[in-house]
């Protein structure tokens, strides 16, 4: 027994019907087990009880044992002066308030059923993510699902938000420039996501824009930045792109990037030469990518203009100095999703929030529900236990279940665990 797992008992009041008796015998009534309280002070606000015939009001206190009130030192703390009842695990101890009085104590571990304590323990054992729920899916009805997707979604899109916020005091509040380093994290994938970062931190917005007709001047700034025009070539091209580099380098005294760009293990498709030679397109059609996010009328018209095709030379090409076969090196869909879950979608979010617009909220939810579903590991492993992903809604919700509460381990605050231990 801990803490966390008592507050959660007594909350959702999962313990047997009584009559119930403090550990002096009298006569305990539960009217209400308050408000639970994440700040400083008492565990649970605002309850009611009955003592005998007399009605209480104020906060109550849960320990595993008894003895555990002066070992947090509440007999000292002002905080716990207000305290109605103690409710504990294991009565070790007689407990006095600071007004000198017994405090009623209401032992609960004999109203708890095992079944609860059992799956709870089976919850909570270190197995690979959500292992331990799969014998009970997909536990709720598909109505008490959407709800929990609902405050999923919403809770990630809130922490993106907060990741925005803190952008947007690095950049002055331009919005436009946090969209330039959002989309180029996107493009970086996991892999080289902080060089990609890094590049777009050291090329203003204001640099690209100066040169947005150009494309081959976009491909040697980004590319040349993220290291990949430093050795020698045979081709015309790469040799192009090297001049220009060095010259725009020393005009704009672009700072140097440290890491290198990874290739091992990658699709060619996903080589960071590919994907920044797609990222200066991007900007070639259109450097204004905040604006554009925002007045976009359709997410399908969004999808449409993003699958871009790099130029000519990286037809036949993934690296420099590497010659192939011919083949388009489109923008996939995969790839623009990504986009628009990742950057167009939480901006969105995150403008409608601070600049009290809803209904940018609302669009950027809408777009998640329009948008198909991711496929990874995570999402198909759900999927098998009939929890299903429909949407780019479905994914995110899962995606934050995951990552926020099954790694976590916090069956007690997710939807699922609570519907789990509730049926004992």
């Amino acid at each position: 027994m801990n803490e966390n797992l008592l507050q959660f008992i007594w909350q959702n009041r999962f313990f047997r019907t009584g009559p119930y008796h403090c550990t002096d015998g009298i006569l305990l009534e539960i009217i209400n087990p308050g408000v639970h309280n994440f700040n400083q002070g008492p565990d649970f606000l605002n309850a009611r009880i009955k003592l005998a015939k007399t009605e209480w009001a104020g906060n109550i206190e849960l320990h595993v044992h008894s003895s555990d009130w002066y070992k947090h030192h509440h007999e000292k703390d002002p905080n716990f002066k207000n305290i109605i009842l103690h409710v504990v695990w294991i009565d070790d101890r007689n407990i006095v308030d600071q007004f000198g009085q017994t405090l009623p104590t209401f032992c609960i571990q004999p109203y708890v059923s095992n079944l609860l304590l059992n799956k709870y323990v089976s919850l909570i054992q270190d197995y690979p993510f959500a292992k331990p729920c799969y014998s009970y899916l997909p536990a709720m009805s598909q109505l008490k699902w959407l709800a929990w997707k609902e405050r999923l979604v919403l809770e990630r899109l809130e922490k993106k938000t907060k990741k925005i916020c803190q952008y947007l005091k690095e950049a002055n509040q331009d919005w436009e420039t946090i969209t330039w380093w959002l989309l180029a994290s996107n493009m970086g994938l996991k892999v080289n996501e902080h060089l990609f970062v890094s590049m777009a931190r050291s090329v203003p917005i204001r640099i690209l824009a100066n040169h947005r007709n150009q494309i081959h001047q976009l491909e040697a700034i980004l590319i040349g930045q993220c290291n990949l025009l430093n050795q020698p070539f045979d081709e015309q091209y790469p040799k192009m792109l090297q001049k220009e580099y060095r010259y725009l380098k020393n005009k704009y005294r672009l700072e140097n990037i440290v890491s290198q760009p990874a290739f091992l293990r990658m699709r060619p498709a996903s080589f960071p030469s590919i994907r920044l030679a797609q990222l200066a397109k991007m900007i070639h059609v259109n450097n204004h990518f905040f604006d554009y996010f925002k007045n976009a009328e359709s997410i399908s018209l969004l999808q449409k203009n993003l699958m871009i095709f790099p130029n000519d030379y990286w037809l036949y090409h993934y690296r420099f100095d590497d010659i192939g076969i011919y083949k388009e090196k489109k923008m996939g869909i995969s790839m623009v999703n990504s986009i628009l879950i990742n950057t167009a979608i939480p901006l969105l979010f995150a403008y409608g929030y601070i600049k009290k617009e809803s209904s940018f909220q609302i669009k950027a939810i809408n777009w998640l529900m329009e948008l198909g579903a991711e496929r990874n590991c995570i999402t198909n492993e759900w999927n098998s236990y009939k929890v299903f992903n429909k949407t780019s809604f479905d994914s995110q919700a899962l995606i934050e279940l995951n990552q926020s509460y099954c790694k976590e381990k916090h069956c007690l605050n997710c939807a699922v665990g609570v519907s789990i231990l509730g049926n004992h």
